[in-house]
């Protein structure tokens, strides 16, 4: 019985992970999603935030930011394509916040539906991003 599967997280602009893993978790787009060896095929959305992947090689925790994407889980391997990802460590809170606070001026001076829902997607992707790092941070 496999007791590690194999992790590949990509965005449009590089690999930023591929590996075993003895557990992954992610924010799914119902909810936090915890994936084992062996797990159900799935594929599903996954909203802003942190993938969190436990390292079968060293039991460490690799951290990764995404912004939102796909995830395809077969019993031996996990694939998150994602819009955007970033290694935990390289996550910067002082751009993020500002990022953040340019996307809720967008939001007040809006003059269409489109800007303005462009402008709270942004929102949405920089506090998921401020949070994760926040939980990277912790640990």
């Amino acid at each position: 019985m496999a007791t590690t599967l194999h992790v590949d997280v990509v965005s449009a602009e590089e690999s930023i992970f591929s590996g075993e893993a003895t557990f992954v978790a992610l924010p799914g787009e119902l909810g936090e999603l915890g994936i084992y060896p062996r797990h159900t095929p799935l594929i599903t959305r996954i909203k802003p935030g942190a993938v969190r992947i436990k390292r079968a090689d060293n039991n460490e925790e690799e951290f990764v930011f995404v912004a939102g994407g796909i995830l395809e889980v077969q019993p031996d391997t996990v694939t998150v394509l994602a819009d955007t990802a970033i290694r935990g460590h390289d996550l910067d809170e002082a751009k993020a916040n500002e990022a953040k606070r340019q996307a809720e001026e967008a939001m007040k001076n809006a003059k269409s539906d489109i800007d303005f829902a462009k402008a709270q997607g942004e929102f949405a992707a920089m506090a998921a991003q401020i949070a994760a790092l926040r939980k990277y941070r912790r640990k």
